[in-house]
């Protein structure tokens, strides 16, 4: 049985942070799409995802990423992914997403790089 899922977002640093929890599939991702549609809604466009506590990440949890980076982008923010177990990162890696997004090693770190690099211009 796969582990519970659970979704939790908050305010950071003026930095949104999703932090997610257990098995991230086909049928969890819609609650984590749900999400980063509400941060994006709210006028959120600085994204960390933590996977600190994500045990599995399947195709459907992928699509997630992939489906807004480019929109938050295009509007000036960015959504960078923190503390995947390794599991996870060699999903990532498998997949390139570390040529697509920052993956940095914990929420420190990630809230450190959206300070140090400067909001993109379109």
């Amino acid at each position: 049985m796969s582990s519970p899922f659970k979704i939790e977002s908050s305010i950071r640093d003026n930095l949104s942070v999703v932090a997610l929890e257990g098995h991230v599939d086909a049928h969890t991702a819609p609650r984590f799409e749900e999400v980063v549609v509400a941060e994006l809604a709210a006028g959120r466009r600085q994204i960390v995802v933590d996977c600190t506590r994500m045990t599995y990440i399947s195709s459907a949890g992928l699509g997630v990423f992939m489906s807004y980076v480019e929109e938050i982008r295009e509007q000036g923010g960015d959504l960078k992914i923190c503390g995947a177990i390794p599991k996870v990162q060699a999903t990532f890696e498998i997949l390139g997403f570390p040529e697509v997004f920052d993956i940095l090693p914990d929420l420190e770190a990630a809230v450190r790089r959206f300070r140090d690099v400067p909001v993109r211009e379109n």
